[in-house]
């Protein structure tokens, strides 16, 4: 896990070369390098995690000095690929997966890509032939921006942040088109648009070669890759274990020692007791034995705190809790760095996150294998439940959607977004028609779906296809970027099994009953893992989710933080914004006493412009 930068088409000065990749310092704090040929300049950020000697710096070198290459992310089967390249006669110095990037490229060239199991963006320089060959994971799990630096773009930058590749522009201008429309700081992750003007997101899946012109290809879709289950939901129940355990397995392969980030919610909780589960087993070369670290954010006096449900996970697997509490007072004072570091404007403060990941480098924890993207893959949000109805056509399917729902607030009421139907006296058939009523009125922010017109997205049910856009063009993307951002900022790599890319395609080609098979969300998850969890925890409905208790911080101890700010002048003087909406938002917050969660969200989204120009834009 690293950062990367390039140059290629003409050469650069090498002191800016190393300004450009040092504003990368934090992805990789364990060796910095840049290399200069003959009008390529590569550089790089290490985080050290497979082969931590000196043979794994890069830019590496391979094929006495044919290819170099520099890499961000893993390839958590690069052993397996080793195995099968050393058969037809390649040799490697290093320990690595980045050595078998090169070999594997030099042997299968793009078709290399198809065989590797992991997350990356990396690019390799041909001394032969003069070209770059760039290429980014199939679902974008790590960054990769470009930009041109002439107007006939016969030179391109490229690196794993936004903030490497403004150095080399003589303008870095807001895309007010992201910037400053409210509808559209959240989905935009997933088309080629930026922050920047003129500086491009590589697409996810895709592999390009440039010589003195880029030509982009896609090698992935997940649509050509879905599964014929068995019928039987049993059956699919085991398949959905083997091929998350065997993720899991991938993924514990490492140098350097690993955890997870805990909630004790559902997904975090399932991959942690499957490390567990590993564990017992003959551990295989290279897996980490060193995981038992499960650090868990509290939020003391709040509806978000779920430490009582980490608790009993870790008391269940026999390890100790590492407790993080998040104190927004402690923190604030680092807002500005944070929102210097995440990139991108988005809905909600990043304190929780950065201060999590941030424990996890502190404690020694380099790794952590989190349960990110299960939600939008099987279903775990209140609102795919809307969509289930369209597919259930008996009464007892109906029911089913109907139980999933109502379950899946707390009893007490305290959810953050809505109080539970059952304490607002509402009946089941109440529920059902509240429900389709939602359904045929909620106005959906996202209107494009690419793959709208496609046959096998057509063959889809209503909830199939709520999932796939969610999980490859609106929240997934999002999740993921921001994920890489928390994380990197504090030198610490995530992997995340339920993204094997075995998982997705498994996910995508399920029926809506199995993902919510008996009134559970996500209930195939549940089954597949409940054997090595507890089962509270295995059947715990309600979901609450890692997020901000932005109206509580408004309200109490950031009160002065945000007064201040509205009343300063450089908030008057943001054209990015309208300060009067905002700052009569933020007061309301602050003043209701009865303020939602969703008008805390919206109060801080629309303030998320201000603090990116001051803390980012006006630092690049």
């Amino acid at each position: 896990m690293c950062g990367i930068f390039g140059v290629a088409g003409r050469n650069i000065d090498d002191e800016l070369a190393r300004k450009c990749t040092d504003r990368l310092y934090h992805r990789g704090p364990d060796a910095g390098k840049v290399w200069q040929g003959n009008g390529v300049t590569l550089g790089h950020r290490r985080l050290a995690i497979l082969d931590l000697s000196d043979k794994g710096i890069q830019p590496i070198s391979y094929a006495d000095g044919r290819y170099m290459m520099v890499f961000n992310g893993e390839i958590y089967n690069f052993l397996e690929i080793r195995s099968e390249l050393e058969g037809i006669g390649y040799s490697f110095a290093s320990d690595s997966d980045s050595e078998v990037i090169m070999a594997a490229y030099m042997e299968w060239g793009s078709g290399c890509l198809d065989r590797m199991n992991g997350m990356w963006a990396f690019a390799i320089w041909d001394s032969a032939t003069g070209s770059l060959f760039m290429s980014r994971d199939r679902f974008g799990v790590k960054p990769l921006y470009y930009t041109f630096l002439d107007d006939e773009q016969t030179v391109i930058a490229f690196a794993s942040e936004i903030k490497a590749l403004t150095p080399l522009m003589t303008q870095v201008r807001p895309n007010r088109s992201i910037v400053s429309d409210p509808d559209r700081i959240v989905y935009y992750e997933s088309t080629d648009e930026c922050v920047i003007e003129g500086i491009y997101r590589f697409p996810a899946g895709s592999f390009a070669t440039f010589d003195g012109k880029l030509r982009i290809s896609r090698f992935w879709n997940t649509l050509d890759h879905l599964m014929d289950l068995p019928d039987s939901y049993e059956e699919q129940v085991e398949m959905c274990r083997d091929i998350f355990l065997d993720a899991c397995r991938l993924r514990m392969r490492s140098d350097v020692t690993i955890g997870t980030a805990l909630s004790g919610g559902l997904d975090s909780s399932a991959t942690i007791c499957a490390m567990a589960h590993l564990s017992k087993e003959d551990p295989e070369v290279r897996m980490n034995k060193d995981w038992q670290h499960a650090f868990v954010a509290l939020f003391p006096g709040t509806t978000l705190d779920e430490s009582v449900y980490a608790r009993a996970v870790t008391d269940h697997l026999g390890i100790e809790s590492t407790f993080v509490t998040i104190d927004p007072a402690s923190a604030i004072d680092r807002l500005g760095d944070y929102v210097y570091l995440q990139e991108d404007v988005y809905l909600t403060s990043p304190i929780p996150m950065m201060l999590l990941y941030g424990a996890l480098r502190a404690g020694g924890t380099i790794v952590t294998i989190d349960g990110h993207g299960a939600d939008e893959l099987f279903g775990g949000y209140t609102f795919d439940f809307v969509k289930a109805l369209a597919d259930a056509k008996t009464k007892e399917e109906k029911d089913t959607v109907i139980t999933a729902y109502i379950e899946s607030f707390p009893k007490d009421g305290s959810n953050m977004a809505m109080k539970h139907p059952s304490a607002m006296g509402v009946r089941l058939d109440e529920t059902k028609k509240k429900l389709a009523d939602i359904r045929n009125s909620r106005r959906q922010p996202y209107k494009k779906v690419r793959a709208a017109n496609d046959p096998r997205y057509k063959k889809m049910d209503t909830l199939g296809k709520t999932l796939y856009v969610s999980s490859h063009e609106t929240i997934l993307p999002t999740l993921l970027r921001n994920y890489d951002r928390y994380s990197m900022a504090n030198s610490v790599e995530i992997r995340m099994p339920f993204m094997d890319y075995r998982m997705v395609g498994f996910a995508m080609s399920l029926p809506w009953k199995s993902r919510l098979h008996g009134g559970y969300s996500k209930s195939i998850i549940r089954d597949a893992m409940a054997p090595y969890m507890p089962q509270s925890i295995a059947y715990r409905r309600t979901k609450i989710g890692f997020n901000t208790p932005i109206v509580e911080w408004m309200k109490g101890p950031l009160k002065e933080y945000f007064t201040d700010i509205t009343g300063s002048v450089s908030f008057m003087n943001c054209d990015l914004i309208d300060p009067a909406d905002v700052k009569a938002q933020i007061n309301r917050v602050i003043e209701d006493p009865g303020a939602t969660f969703a008008m805390g969200e919206k109060a801080f989204a629309s303030l998320y412009p201000y603090l990116w120009e001051k803390e980012f834009l006006k630092r690049v």
